[in-house]
Order: structure tokens, then C-alpha cells, then sequence
């Protein structure tokens, strides 16, 4: 013969069913937490109750029975945390914890979502106090509201991840098409041109352009932001368009040179600085005239002699300083079959467990040696495996090169 339930067991099955069926209709945190109360202060006849919850530190959620200022001297961290089952308070217990009877965790997942402190009001009531006589009930609802809290949190949390996602996604875009890409690369009868370009994440800090000015001059650059991420993305965008309106046949690289560290220094507030090669190269003259501002020093090497010239001369880099001490311009007479590699420190910064190792030496031997650009790209990236998202590397990784031909028939 089925044994009936009692009333109570009733009221306990219509207060659970009522809070699933809010969670189902996707009530919000509010009207769950107002159930709660309302369940525990008016059904229950709970006297005092405190629900501490995490979410980006520890805070009471909920509080009633209990002056605010004994609420402050309970620190979860160093009160709390030691507890991982239903614990009655006894005088062992820290004493900011007197005031209450329980103490109840709430799990999920083996992380702990809340702490939970009830008691009595009235301690010399007549017969079993509710705290006792409902204790597994509450720690029921309050696993089952916690929980739902915690997984709408988490839900609201993921559709900002989503749409973030979605927004770098927009933004990488964006930023790619600010690079040249091979197809856009100046290819003629006095230069070939290769280059790469490979963000750490969606979006950073690396720049690289060709600007064909007229069919005799060529101008070019390569550009890192100190930093990843978005505040570097953005600073490069920035950065990019400063460069295309300034950088004509006409102005000289000094001038240059002064005329975007300005730009840098009020774009960057003096938190991030730019390091940049930037050069013009003249089809006529075959002078390569150029200004290294602390980036890595290009390698130039000649086909015909097997020697290797790092291309150093310049100037600190930009955003450093308001104004820039001194500028030196370099200038190099390409007489020869020869090539140009310009490069990030993604390149050759590559990390080894917790030490950083430069990997200059590697890409010298790979660069310096007697193939066309083409074929030496193919070296480059196959050697470090960039497409392989390689884990050793840490940055951006941008490079372009440029084969100077000297047959121009």
C-alpha cells in the first residue's frame, strides 16, 4: 500500500516545482532570487540568512536577520573556504560565525558557487528550529537557484564572448586589408617582392607597405607596435593612414621621420612606441635611402659578393621621446643582383621553454644563400613553420623581401 504524502512533503514538491518551472520559462536572476528569499524568510521561517556568491570576487547575495555591520567581518576567503560539507556551527567555529547555526556549501562541478550561513532568531523556541528541521531542503533549493544563477551568468557570459568573437573577426578583416597582400606587391622589371604577414592573435600590431610614388621610386616600410592585442591593432590602423597621407616623393625621410613620431606620441599618449625601417629606392640611381628607427636591421644581400649587410642606421624609436635627439639617414648604392629582407621581431624572437631564444643566426643562413626571393620565402616559413601556428612563436609575424635585379631588358 503507497504511503501518502504528507503536507509538508507537499509544500517542499510545489516550491520545487514552482522554482524549475521559473527557471524553465527563463525567469530572470531577480525573480529566481525574490522566490528564494520568500521560500527560506516566509515559508521556512528561516531568521537569518546570508548567501555569499562568486562571480568575479566573493559578495552577499542575499541578507536578512543580521545587522550589515557584522555581514562586513565575514571575509569568505579566510571564514569560509575551509568548509566543503554542511557544518553546524559550534564556539570551534571562527567567531563572526556565531550568530548563525549552518553552514552550507553550494557546488557545482566541484567548483563552490556559494556559502550559505542560516540560523534562528529565537534560540530558546519550543520544539525543533526551522534551520534543523528544513536543512536538507534548503540546501536543495539553494543548489538548484545557485546553479540556475550561476548557469545564466555563464550563458551571458558566452553570447559576449560570441559577439566579441564575432567583432575581432570583422576587425581582423579590416586590419588584413590595410596589408598589401601578393597580389597588390610591386612586381617589375627592376624589383620582385614577396611578404608574409601572420597577427599572434585576431588582430595586432604589425605593419608592412609598398608605395609604387611614380615609375622611377618606390617607397616601403615595416612597423611594430610595442604590445599585442587591440590597443597595438589600433595604434597601427592609425598609424597606417598617418603614413599613407604623408610619405610622398617629396618629403625627405628625416622630415619624415619627426613628422610621424609627433603623430605617435599623440596618438599613443606616451604608453606604446613604434619601431619602423622605412626606405625609398630609386630605379634610375639604384639608391636604396633609408632610415631604421630601433627595428630589426634589415639584411641586404648581394648576389654576386655573398656578403650580408645589416641596414642600421636611423633613429630611436618612435613615441619614445617627444622630439627625436638625432636622425641619421642611411643610403646604399645597389649595384649588384641582390635582395632585401625586412622583418618583426616575431621572427626571431621565439621562445624555448622559459628562456627566449633569437633566432638571427637561423634566418641569416636561410636568407643569405643564392635563391630568389620567391624560393627563399618557401625557406622561411617551411623553416619555422608559422602556418603551423609553431607554439615557440609568440608575436606578430610580418616580413616582406625585394629582389633588386640588375637586367632590365
Amino acid at each position: 500500500m503507497t504511503k501518502k504524502k504528507t503536507p509538508k512533503n507537499k509544500f517542499k514538491l510545489d516550491r520545487i516545482l514552482d522554482i524549475t518551472q521559473s527557471i524553465n520559462e527563463n525567469d530572470s536572476i531577480d525573480d529566481l532570487l525574490e522566490k528564494y528569499r520568500n521560500i527560506l524568510l516566509e515559508d521556512l521561517f528561516i531568521g537569518k540568512v546570508i548567501v555569499y556568491k562568486f562571480t568575479t570576487h566573493w559578495e552577499p547575495l542575499l541578507a536578512s536577520g543580521i545587522e550589515s555591520e557584522k555581514i562586513k567581518r565575514i571575509k569568505v576567503e579566510k571564514h569560509l573556504t575551509a568548509y566543503n560539507e554542511i557544518t553546524r556551527i559550534t564556539r570551534e567555529s571562527p567567531k563572526v560565525l556565531w550568530p548563525y547555526d549552518f553552514i552550507i556549501p553550494v557546488f557545482h562541478k566541484e567548483s563552490v558557487l556559494a556559502y550559505i550561513l542560516i540560523g534562528d532568531i529565537d534560540q530558546e523556541m519550543d520544539g525543533i528550529s526551522p534551520a534543523i528541521k528544513h536543512l536538507r531542503f534548503i540546501q536543495t533549493i539553494s543548489n538548484i537557484i545557485i546553479v540556475a544563477m550561476e548557469n545564466k551568468r555563464m550563458y551571458k557570459e558566452l553570447l559576449k564572448q560570441e559577439a566579441f568573437k564575432k567583432e575581432m573577426e570583422v576587425a581582423s578583416r579590416i586590419q588584413s586589408q590595410l596589408i598589401p597582400n601578393q597580389n597588390s606587391l610591386p612586381q617589375n622589371k627592376y624589383v620582385s617582392t614577396r611578404a608574409f604577414y601572420q597577427p599572434h592573435r585576431e588582430i595586432g600590431g604589425d605593419y608592412y607597405d609598398f608605395i609604387n610614388f611614380n615609375n622611377q621610386e618606390l617607397g616601403f616600410c615595416i612597423a611594430d607596435v610595442s604590445g599585442k592585442g587591440i590597443p597595438a591593432a589600433l595604434i597601427m590602423s592609425n598609424f597606417q593612414a598617418t603614413l599613407r597621407a604623408l610619405f610622398t616623393p617629396l618629403v625627405s625621410l628625416t622630415d619624415l621621420i619627426h613628422q610621424l613620431n609627433q603623430k605617435v606620441c599623440a596618438s599613443a599618449n606616451n604608453e606604446k612606441f613604434l619601431t619602423i625601417f622605412i626606405g625609398k629606392f630609386n630605379f634610375t640611381t639604384r639608391k636604396l635611402k633609408y632610415i631604421n628607427s630601433s627595428h630589426y636591421p634589415p639584411m641586404l644581400y648581394d648576389y654576386e659578393t655573398n656578403k650580408t649587410q645589416f641596414l642600421k642606421d636611423g633613429c630611436i624609436g618612435l613615441g619614445m621621446l617627444n622630439e627625436i635627439p638625432t636622425v641619421k639617414e642611411g643610403e646604399v648604392t645597389i649595384c649588384d643582383h641582390s635582395k632585401l629582407l625586412c622583418y618583426t621581431d616575431g621572427l626571431v624572437e621565439l621562445e624555448s621553454g622559459e628562456k627566449m631564444e633569437l633566432g638571427l643566426q637561423r634566418l641569416t643562413q636561410l636568407f643569405a644563400n643564392s635563391k630568389d626571393i620567391q624560393d627563399t620565402f618557401l625557406d622561411l616559413i617551411q623553416d619555422i613553420e608559422i602556418k603551423q601556428k609553431n607554439h615557440s612563436v609568440i608575436d606578430d609575424i610580418s616580413l616582406f623581401g625585394i629582389e633588386f635585379h640588375t637586367d632590365y631588358n
